[in-house]
């Protein structure tokens, strides 16, 4: 039975007794008792007395508890992983990426909040020396998505513990085990009480008591854009600032001098990583009408090389999609699509032989046109859609037909193309002939898509608020 996280000790809930089940066998995963709001508001009340002593920690002092935690979680990689993959159905490659970037992104903002430093503004007449600092806004309260459960904490958590902040953290009610996990390695190595606080439950009775309190200063969240506005709703009760990433539906466009081989290559790879739910996954493949026919062949090749599996099994590359009813939308999503005139090219099945779990083909569609539900909504699962187009200044616009703005690709040789069409894309994020990401790396959207960057030092910025000290001399 797994247990919460609070004010320093693993502890029941008080709530519903759920099991976490396991989307490539439908077996139990886990079970636990969600958190009930009491839980909630002790959690909250918990994080606001432990920030005056973790924020006046020195860097250092901070550092020597983040890399105790860092380590910790290390030495129990194993464990983790085969918790990850249970509740997830990922493959261990991708798990372990999951699981790195945790590791990773705590040492990294702790090295990066060491770097940040203060400044001193000219006074025009030499009567004050006027100062700049940084200092930690307070309580934060994260919401995690489910996709890729620990990378979410380290997007989290770095920040919050290497800026000074404390926080409650609430992972998904789909994917909770791992994250809860990690509260039980912080009791054991007596990780300061009230600094991190993990509690599960779901978003109408846990997550409103820690939107709608006015104890956090700040609300972060890795989501979907009806999950934005729901919390910032919620959250008005008082002045709080916010970095939300949210939902995606990114183009790619692949331009006629591209190598169409390694771009079908990449986007193929990137499109079907985690069954196509990545907030980043291309959404619409914009392809040249001169080489469509090149692009869709090398495509279908590299998709129907996936191998599906989970977990250990050897050479497995995809898992299955992480519910019964989001796999139902994917078939939906297709009919709709053959309905309108668009070609099945591969996939749109259950595999043989996994009728069991929730798994889902990798499936490519072409002639997309913009009034199937492919074109106009975030797929988030194994489906490319494919269009074509003529004009440079044709596909700008429809790749800019969006409510959302968070990432987009472009493949292309033409130094002229590539800096004229990244220019005119509306996106937080522009990869040019190869998708890449990284923690060192902002990453964060416009329009729909959010507020605010994960990784990098600019997301590290978002924990402080900018003190001004006026020195009379």
């Amino acid at each position: 039975m797994f247990k919460h996280y609070i004010n320093g000790k693993t502890v029941m809930g008080r709530g519903t007794l759920v099991d976490i089940i396991n989307p490539a066998t439908e077996e139990t995963a886990g079970s636990l008792a969600w958190a009930d709001g009491c839980q909630a508001q002790e959690a909250l009340e918990a994080a606001q007395r432990a920030f005056s002593r973790w924020s006046h920690l020195s860097i250092n002092e901070r550092g020597l508890w983040i890399n105790k935690l860092a380590d910790a979680i290390e030495a129990e990689r194993d464990a983790i992983l085969d918790l990850l993959m249970a509740e997830t159905g990922k493959p261990l490659a991708n798990a372990v990426y999951d699981f790195n970037m945790l590791v990773d992104c705590l040492k990294y903002f702790w090295e990066e909040a060491k770097r940040l430093n203060g400044t001193i503004i000219q006074d025009y007449d030499n009567t004050h020396r006027n100062l700049i600092i940084r200092q930690p806004l307070g309580v934060v309260v994260g919401y995690l998505a489910w996709n890729f459960p620990l990378l979410n904490v380290g997007y989290k958590l770095g920040p919050i513990l290497a800026s000074g902040c404390t926080c409650v953290l609430k992972p998904s009610s789909k994917t909770p085990l791992a994250t809860l996990y990690i509260g039980q390695l912080a009791e054991k190595i007596g990780f300061p009480a009230g600094v991190i606080n993990i509690i599960a439950g779901t978003g109408s009775e846990i997550g409103k008591v820690l939107s709608q309190s006015s104890i956090p200063k700040m609300i972060t969240l890795i989501g979907s854009s009806d999950a934005g506005r729901t919390i910032i709703g919620q959250s008005s009760t008082s002045i709080k600032r916010y970095s939300l990433e949210l939902g995606g539906n990114a183009p790619a466009i692949v331009m006629p001098d591209a190598d169409i081989e390694k771009a079908a290559e990449l986007l193929v790879g990137l499109k079907f990583d985690n069954t196509g739910q990545v907030c980043v996954s291309p959404n619409r493949v914009y392809v040249h009408k001169s080489v469509h026919d090149a692009f869709v062949n090398a495509a279908r090749r590299y998709a129907q090389r996936i191998r599906l599996g989970w977990g250990r099994e050897p050479e497995a590359q995809m898992g299955p999609m992480i519910s019964k009813e989001d796999r139902a939308r994917m078939f939906a999503l297709v009919e709709n699509a053959i309905s309108m005139g668009a070609e099945l090219i591969c996939g749109g099945n259950i595999p043989e032989g996994m009728d069991k779990g929730y798994w889902f083909s990798p499936t490519i569609l072409a002639r997309v046109t913009g009034g199937m539900r492919v074109y106009k909504e975030e797929i988030f699962g194994p489906v490319m859609p494919i269009l074509t187009f003529q004009m440079r200044e044709e596909v700008i616009k429809e790749a800019n037909n969006t409510e959302y703005g968070l990432a987009s690709y472009l493949f292309s040789n033409n130094v002229k193309d590539i800096f004229d069409i990244a220019e005119a894309l509306e996106f937080g994020t522009v990869c040019v002939n190869e998708p890449f990401y990284a923690f060192n790396l902002p990453h964060g959207g416009i329009k729909e898509s959010g507020v605010g960057k994960d990784c990098s030092v600019y997301s590290l910025e978002e924990y402080y608020y900018i003190k001004r000290i006026s020195i009379k001399v």
